[in-house]
């Protein structure tokens, strides 16, 4: 496995070349080998702390990440700041629902997060 596949995609499209190497085949043996994450990845961190905290935290980093991202590609912001911003946002939403419980939130609860939290993103990047 490399990015060769994805590259000639990125590349030509929905033309597909002929690929003149391997296919990855899932009937042989594979070797898989896992390493523990060493804080090189802090948007995982995030990823993990969202999910650890539950309710409506994973619809907030995620929707705080797809504007942190957006902004990124429009040249609103660094690459280091994505992190930096979803961390803002999600801090924001603890102190926010501190009053409140969102711990088995309803669908409307969920849809509001998800909108709060981008509105959030797009005013704490300025």
């Amino acid at each position: 496995p490399d990015m060769r596949l994805p590259i000639q995609y990125a590349l030509f499209g929905n033309q597909r070349m002929p690929a003149n190497f391997r296919t990855l085949d899932f009937r042989k043996q594979l070797k898989l080998d896992f390493f523990p994450i060493d804080g090189k990845f802090p948007c995982l961190q995030l990823a993990y702390e969202a999910a650890k905290a539950g309710g409506t935290m994973p619809t907030v980093m995620n929707a705080a990440n797809e504007i942190a991202v957006h902004l990124f590609l429009k040249n609103k912001i660094g690459f280091l700041e994505i992190p930096e911003l979803i961390k803002k946002v999600m801090n924001e939403h603890q102190e926010v629902c501190k009053s409140k419980t969102h711990r088995e939130p309803s669908l409307a609860t969920i849809r509001e997060s998800d909108c709060w939290a981008r509105l959030e993103a797009e005013k704490l990047a300025g």
